[in-house]
């Protein structure tokens, strides 16, 4: 039986739009023109990249007042947290006009009723706007919506979308991603990717090519920055991320971005085949409840070729070598693995070692407990020596390019590596880098002969 036909939406022609004036008192300014026209002439997803008081809230915010009052319908207003979006949008002030934002989008003539705890504007119309944190995505899931705007976006988990994408197909809605660099992470990835489809428009929009600053305050606000953070390197990155909306510019505080940029440049991120003829190692850091990390190594002489990168979260062991390990035609070297292997489960009685060694691995080397800065220090000497295949390894590059130290903002100082996404692909790769041995050159590697405990993937032997 064919599927029936959505009804199509009933909407307010833009023209009826114009006539009651909206937006009001609001145009947009020459930088904000093509995302506006874009999304007047239908456009459904939009991505727009842009440095620091572009005005990306000010535009999405006008462009949802339109959408409630054309279609009936709930819209949501995303940032990374709730109180992020008080203080960014429900809060804000438009300095010009000395009248909130919020009031100047949603006039008297949209009847709106304003819920200040709950961060919503209901419409006379039964149109609903409301600002969200897009950490508890979870709880919108299942809703009904018309339109949604991402502010922030690369400070957000990418999950959001993932489960609100769903009810926007459904409802034929929009999507508005709007966002500031923070290195290379999923939305500089995402970016990419939908510049190239023509069903989204993509804007990219540094501060040199729009009329918000002049020459002068941009080159205060890079020495003002340079002083800030303390040091020339560290501010003229933030500037180069915050102003000229450069995806390649490392984060402060971060271990290895740096190097890994002067590895792009040289062209040591590329694509790097494997040679049958060598052993390939792994480096692994085991997580439980959190992300397993795996890389996958082979030595040339003094050359380092980085393989491949492994990635997942609350798998089992088995699982994990089934997909990261079986069925790969290598000729297996070493397996690195850390100390806390040999430390033995309550449930099982046995070491996630024993594991191993029952699952078909051979030729397990554990490491020793090495304090973080040794595994720094370690990679910091291997990357450039290291040659990175760019497709296979490109999320275990965004984990090192982000992989950074903890920020105490008492006392305005960096100390200790931060804990998070991205440190468990640095421990993995720190700790090959420490614990490594360095082929001599012109070294051909024998098959390894040691055979695993018996199991089911003895064959890799």
């Amino acid at each position: 039986m064919p599927r029936k036909k959505k009804a199509a939406v009933e909407e307010v022609p833009a023209s009826n739009l114009l006539e009651l004036g909206l937006p009001r008192a609001w145009m947009p300014r020459p930088h904000q023109e093509p995302l506006w026209q874009a999304l007047l002439g239908g456009a459904r997803r939009a991505d727009v990249v842009a440095h620091r008081r572009w005005g990306k809230d000010e535009v999405a915010l006008h462009w949802a007042a339109w959408r409630c009052h054309a279609r009936v319908g709930s819209y949501w207003h995303l940032f990374p947290d709730a109180a992020q979006g008080r203080r960014a949008l429900w809060d804000a002030v438009n300095p010009h006009t000395g009248r909130r934002r919020i009031h100047e989008a949603f006039p008297d003539i949209m009847g709106p009723e304003f819920v200040d705890g709950e961060m919503k504007v209901r419409l006379r119309n039964g149109s609903i706007w409301q600002i969200a944190g897009g950490d508890h995505y979870n709880g919108l899931v299942g809703a009904s919506v018309a339109g949604v705007t991402f502010s922030e976006w690369a400070l957000m988990d990418p999950a959001a979308w993932t489960y609100i994408r769903p009810m926007l197909l459904e409802n034929d809605g929009w999507a508005l991603f709007l966002w500031t660099p923070r290195g290379r992470n999923h939305a500089t990835r995402s970016f990419e990717v939908r510049a190239r489809r023509p069903d989204w428009f993509c804007q990219k929009s540094p501060a040199t090519e729009t009329e918000v600053f002049t020459p002068e305050q941009l080159e205060n606000e890079r020495s003002e920055l340079v002083a800030e953070l303390g040091s020339k390197e560290a501010g003229e990155a933030r500037f180069a991320s915050e102003y000229l909306v450069d995806f390649e510019a490392a984060e402060p505080g971060t271990y290895y971005a740096s190097l890994l940029g002067e590895a792009e440049r040289g062209g040591r991120i590329a694509r790097v085949p494997m040679d049958p003829s060598l052993p390939v190692d792994t480096a692994w850091d085991l997580g439980i409840d959190d992300y397993t990390a795996i890389w996958f190594f082979q030595q040339a002489g003094r050359e380092i070729r980085v393989l491949d990168y492994f990635e997942t979260s609350g798998e089992g062991l088995p699982s994990i070598v089934r997909q990261a390990i079986a069925g790969r035609d290598m000729l297996w070297g070493t397996h690195h693995l850390p100390h806390d292997v040999m430390v033995r489960e309550l449930a099982t009685g046995r070491s996630r070692y024993e594991t191993l060694r029952s699952l078909g691995l051979a030729r397990i080397e554990v490491g020793a407990a090495a304090d973080p800065e040794e595994r720094v220090n370690a990679a910091r000497l291997m990357i450039p020596i290291c040659w990175f295949d760019a497709e296979r390894c490109s999320l275990g590059l965004e984990r090192l390019r982000r992989y950074r130290k903890r920020f105490n903002r008492a006392t305005r100082s960096y100390a200790g590596p931060l804990h998070d996404e991205a440190s468990h692909a640095a421990d993995a790769f720190g700790a090959y880098a420490l614990n490594r041995q360095a082929a001599p050159v012109g070294s051909r590697p024998r098959r390894d002969t040691s055979r695993p405990l018996a199991g089911p993937l003895s064959w890799m032997a």
